[in-house]
This record gives C-alpha cells, sequence and structure tokens, in this order.
C-alpha cells in the first residue's frame, strides 16, 4: 500500500509541470505584471481560447516599448539602446527569438518585462 502510495505521489510529481502548461493564457497573464506573464502571451497555443487576443497583445506590448525607445532616443541629443540593422529583422522572427531568448533564461522571468525586452534587445542588437 505505501509503495502504491509513492509511485503515486510520484507521477503526480512528474506531470504537475505538464499540467500546468496545459492550462494555457489566463486573464492575469494581460496584466503583464513579469516577464513570464508577457511570455505567456507570446507562447500561447493555437488552441488556446485566448490566443488571437495573447499574440496581439504580446506583439503590442513589445513594438510598443520598442517604437517608445525610438521615440525617447531621437535627435541628437538621444543616447540609443539599441542599434538595428539595415534592414531590420522581421517583426515575427525576432518575437520568436525573444520568446525563446526568455524562456532559456528562467532567471529573469520575474523582472518587469520591458527591463527582459530590452536586456535582450541590447544583447542582440547592441550599438557600437
Amino acid at each position: 500500500m505505501i509503495r502504491k502510495s509513492i509511485v503515486l505521489v510520484l507521477i503526480t510529481l512528474f506531470l504537475l509541470p505538464a499540467l500546468a502548461a496545459a492550462e494555457g493564457v489566463s486573464e492575469k497573464d494581460f496584466v503583464v505584471a513579469t516577464t513570464r506573464d508577457l511570455i505567456n502571451l507570446c507562447s500561447a497555443a493555437p488552441d488556446d481560447p485566448l490566443y488571437h487576443q495573447a499574440i496581439n497583445f504580446c506583439h503590442g506590448f513589445l513594438i510598443g516599448a520598442y517604437h517608445y525607445h525610438q521615440a525617447m532616443t531621437a535627435g541628437p541629443k538621444g543616447i540609443k539602446l539599441v542599434c538595428m540593422p539595415d534592414p531590420e529583422p522581421s517583426r515575427n522572427e525576432e518575437i520568436a527569438r525573444f520568446t525563446e531568448w526568455a524562456k532559456s533564461h528562467p532567471e529573469y522571468m520575474d523582472e518587469p518585462p520591458v527591463e527582459t525586452e530590452f536586456r535582450y534587445l541590447m544583447q542582440r542588437f547592441p550599438c557600437k
């Protein structure tokens, strides 16, 4: 009996991450308090009921932050943090790269998402 209970507990522990991932996007993610929230939105599965809202929010958030950076650094006194190549990379491809990069850096998941976005962009597209 004890052996069966131990096996059941172990199986449950191994399945918990898969069950948590199966939950998909939650409305809490749209608050985007952390990088984790943003990555949940950017990683939404196509069959998630909130897929379209999540992907559109992800793209809008990331592009909006980048456009704010561009506006704040325009002009002769602007100090750019990020210098994009010419031609600029595809928006969809770069957002996918950012999402994968963030997943591979769990130490940033509890940070504000804008900080993580620019940490990535400054690493990928440094100004020389």
